[in-house]
């Protein structure tokens, strides 16, 4: 499979938007200069990690794509309200995942704070696109 006929999905939270902003900047760059073409990216947005899920599912069901990347950030805070978010939004993709065979690159952080998230969006988006595009290579839909 050659990268530039591949439809990839990126479906990113809204909520701590500076932090996705720049995940999403560096998984797309990287992207393109792995072959994948402009307008072969579908983009989605939604409020917050919880609601990735759903965008996915709905990607999948719609647009048929190859491979699929979940970008969002969940930030630690004094609540309970951290662990909740982070298990069920990385629990609804992988069960996106699995349920229709459909590689999903999870590039949700989750870090103590906005401060160690900045520090790795730019590693973590461009590792998101790179494993992207080997998992869709080595499961095709075709």
């Amino acid at each position: 499979m050659i990268t530039n006929d591949l439809i990839v999905g990126i479906v990113c939270s809204r909520f701590n938007e500076q932090i996705i902003e720049k995940i999403s900047k560096a998984c797309t760059s990287k992207l393109k200069d792995l072959g994948v073409r402009a307008e072969a990216i579908i983009y989605e947005t939604v409020p917050g990690a919880l609601e990735i899920p759903i965008a996915l599912q709905n990607i999948i069901n719609n647009k048929g794509p190859d491979v699929l990347i979940a970008i969002g950030a969940v930030v630690r805070g004094d609540t309970y309200h951290f662990e909740v978010v982070s298990e069920q939004s990385a629990s609804g993709i992988m069960r996106v995942q699995l349920d229709n065979t459909v590689p999903i690159i999870n590039a949700v952080l989750t870090t103590n704070t906005a401060e160690q998230a900045l520090e790795r969006v730019v590693i973590k988006g461009e590792e998101a696109a790179e494993a992207a595009i080997e998992m869709a290579i080595k499961f095709p839909k075709r």
